[in-house]
């Protein structure tokens, strides 16, 4: 099974990224679903790794895209209801994944930045390999284990106590001296020899034989009777811990030393490493062993050693700074090139996507691959250089596919001497393949991109699409076929064209004598009382789901929120986006509207002056006019005050700080419920100014806003 690619992630538009988003957040819960609940995987590891990895660079290059069920926010997926379930007292979260050395040198560099320690300063770290098994949680209370379950979506777990007590390296209780609650995390595997050993007598009794290891282990550990689980041969690598009254150690290397004391099993091959350099010569060497090898691999986790570097580094949303994966590079493999079509965005860009005879890559059958956009069919590359030296790619050609990395599957190479003596150079067209208008590339574009607009039902639809989307308006029932079926429908009473359309449907059905929906193949009263009753409920949405369903540019999921959070109803966000006036000059600083919008966190002059020319737009005030007709944008909730001293409020910070970084005092804040805003206004609430505090400060001054150093910060949000 495979799935196309799309353009390179430095190539997207706005509207692309939040479509390929969209798509990989569909596309990975239902892998999640197979892979975690029902242990029946369509896909490889590599792959489902680069569809995460395409899904983190397209979020780094476009942060306010994050979607609400982001990959990147989700661990696993959610548990079975065969088992019960259980609330991890500390959720269990997924790592980040880096393919190359150079990726290392990256993370190990932002550890740096962040803690603000210089090249030559002490930093340890653990490196360690990556099971490919079932991640479990082991809770013991006053030295006796009373809980195990499996990650599940990294909330809530499955209760396999009663298994898990059947696998005879998991101690039932802890020595003497061990901490009063103990949660040991850790991997359930089950070993290759055990593996080809159960599938030999599975298929001799004509049973259910496994794909591979781990598959075998989480299907026998979610099994609903013990006795089979127990004859199964699983075993357990402990290397991580939940909630524990008191940490034996203060490293990550002594802790899982601990463990090792207290009867579990750790990782031969887990070492401390004091560079970078450490780092990657203990990854190859691994990488040289992973053949020999007796429990599958997939690549080797790094972790800051320090527990209290650990905490300081902290997480981003669900995965931590103070720790990565190192994953195992994929494979590639020929094939021949049988044709290239063209696809076409909700913006018009034209992608290349060739269609390949079928071919297994790392475990995959793929069928077509991402070209990117004409440059790279020509071998030429994104600043004009030569690629693959210069060689183009022709139909018919033997190319050289490969899966990793960020864009999945790409074709590499081409080779030459298997090229058909009637290959002919590709022809990128002029025109669009689906209205025919004119297809141009600008200067500095390497996209083609289709000049229909509106008379594009390619890009109308997916317009549509993108508003009625899981984390738009969320209507269910309307799904990419709906959409396409109501937009060529063939009479007024069933056909959608704009949102407003949607929230008419039902109106004009029962004002329409002769087109009935529920007279249409495919239709039943049923599914059309489901469909309008989806509808009705979306007429009062979110006004961060509202305006993040506008498809304004560069106004993904995080920006909306930041905009819906800060004007708090729509009638705000409104007026201020229509009142705002950007700079026309050099030193002109715009009006007050404009220096607020700016001023809000993460929004900054390109989000700004998009917000702006969407509400300059005739057409757009058209459209919206009709749809503010049918529905009401619900009012942001306002942040409650909780402990923390500065949840709600809008923090400033300015000038040097010297003893903690930019970034550090931000995460802070964030996690303790605060706003941090880039720009002073009178909505400001505390200004943090260091050394060297200029402008800002001077401003904060003149509206009367309380300014606090660096050490008043700290006391204030110490202990929150």
């Amino acid at each position: 099974m495979s799935h196309p690619a799309g353009p390179p992630v430095d190539q997207l538009t706005e509207l692309e990224a939040a479509g390929e988003l969209e798509r990989l957040a569909r596309l990975m819960a239902h892998h999640d679903q197979l892979y975690y609940s029902k242990d029946a995987p369509e896909i490889s590891d590599a792959e489902y790794d680069e569809l995460k990895a395409r899904n983190q660079a397209i979020e780094a290059r476009f942060p306010h895209l994050i979607r609400p069920d982001s990959p990147s926010l989700k661990v696993g997926a959610a548990p079975s209801e065969a088992f019960s379930q259980v609330t991890h007292a500390r959720p269990m979260l997924s790592l980040d994944n880096v393919f190359s050395d150079e990726d290392v040198v990256d993370f190990v560099a932002g550890v740096r930045r962040f803690l603000g320690l210089g090249p030559d300063a002490e930093l340890v770290f653990t490196a360690e390999p990556k099971i490919d098994g079932l991640s479990m949680s082991l809770r013991y209370e006053k030295g006796r284990l009373v809980t195990g379950a499996t990650r599940g979506d990294g909330t809530t777990g499955e209760n396999v106590t009663a298994n898990i007590r059947t696998i005879n390296e998991i101690p039932q209780v802890l020595p003497a001296g061990a901490p009063d609650v103990v949660e040991v995390r850790g991997e359930v595997y089950m070993a290759k020899a055990a593996f080809l050993d159960l599938n030999a007598r599975m298929a001799e009794r004509g049973g259910k034989v496994f794909a591979n290891p781990r598959n075998a282990a989480a299907g026998s550990l979610r099994q609903l009777d013990p006795k089979v689980t127990a004859s199964r041969p699983l075993r357990f690598f402990a290397y991580a811990w939940g909630e524990m009254t008191s940490i034996p150690a203060g490293t990550q290397y002594d802790v899982v030393e601990a463990f090792k004391s207290w009867g579990f099993q750790v990782n031969p091959l887990m070492a401390r490493c004091v560079s970078t350099d450490d780092l990657l010569a203990h990854y190859h060497e691994i990488e040289t062993l992973r053949g020999s090898l007796d429990y599958d691999i997939d690549g080797v986790v790094y972790k800051v050693d320090r527990l209290d570097l650990q905490e300081r580094l902290g997480f981003r949303s669900r995965t931590p700074r103070w720790a990565t994966a190192h994953k195992f590079p994929a494979q590639q493999a020929t094939t021949v090139l049988t044709a290239i079509d063209i696809q076409v965005g909700r913006t018009g860009a034209l992608t290349p996507v060739a269609r390949l005879e079928p071919v297994t890559v790392g475990g995959v059958v793929v069928t077509n691959a991402t070209l990117h956009n004409e440059d790279y069919i020509k071998g030429i590359g994104n600043s004009g250089e030569p690629i693959r030296e210069g060689r183009d790619i022709r139909v018919g050609d033997t190319v050289i596919v490969q899966r990793a990395g960020d864009v999945i599957p790409q074709i590499v190479d081409v080779v030459l001497d298997k090229r058909p003596a009637d290959a002919v150079a590709y022809v990128f067209p002029d025109r669009c393949p689906i209205c025919g208008s004119h297809a141009v590339r600008e200067e500095g574009e390497a996209k083609h991109r289709c000049t229909g607009g509106l008379v594009c039902s390619a890009q109308q639809q997916e317009r549509l699409r993108h508003f009625v989307s899981r984390n738009a308006l969320d209507i269910e029932g309307l799904g990419d076929k709906q959409i396409a079926f109501f937009f060529e429908a063939d009479d007024d009473a069933m056909r959608i064209r704009t949102p407003a359309d949607i929230f008419t449907l039902e109106a004009r059905q029962e004002a329409s004598q002769l087109s009935k929906l529920k007279n249409r193949e495919g239709w039943g009263e049923t599914s059309v009382g489901n469909l309008f009753a989806a509808i009705r409920a979306r007429k009062a949405p979110a006004l961060s789901r509202f305006i993040f369903g506008l498809g304004i540019r560069h106004v993904g999921e995080t920006n909306a929120k930041r905009l819906a959070r800060h004007y708090t109803s729509w009638s705000a966000f409104e007026a201020g986006a229509r009142a705002a006036v950007p700079p026309v000059s050099k030193g002109d600083k715009g009006n007050d509207a404009w220096a607020e919008l700016v001023g809000i966190e993460g929004i900054g002059s390109v989000v700004a002056e998009a917000v702006v020319d969407f509400f300059a737009e005739e057409h757009n005030i058209e459209v919206l006019t009709a749809l503010l007709a049918e529905v009401i944008p619900q009012d942001e909730e306002a942040i409650v005050a909780s402990g923390s001293p500065v949840a709600g409020k809008t923090v400033v910070f300015t000038g040097s700080l010297e003893k903690m970084t930019r970034d550090e005092a931000k995460a802070t804040a964030e996690r303790l419920g605060a706003k941090v805003s880039g720009s002073v206004s009178k909505k400001t609430d505390l200004v943090v100014a260091g050394p060297g505090a200029g402008s800002k400060l001077a401003k904060a001054t003149e509206f009367g806003i309380e300014v606090i150093d660096e050490d008043a910060w700290l006391e204030l949000v110490r202990g929150a």
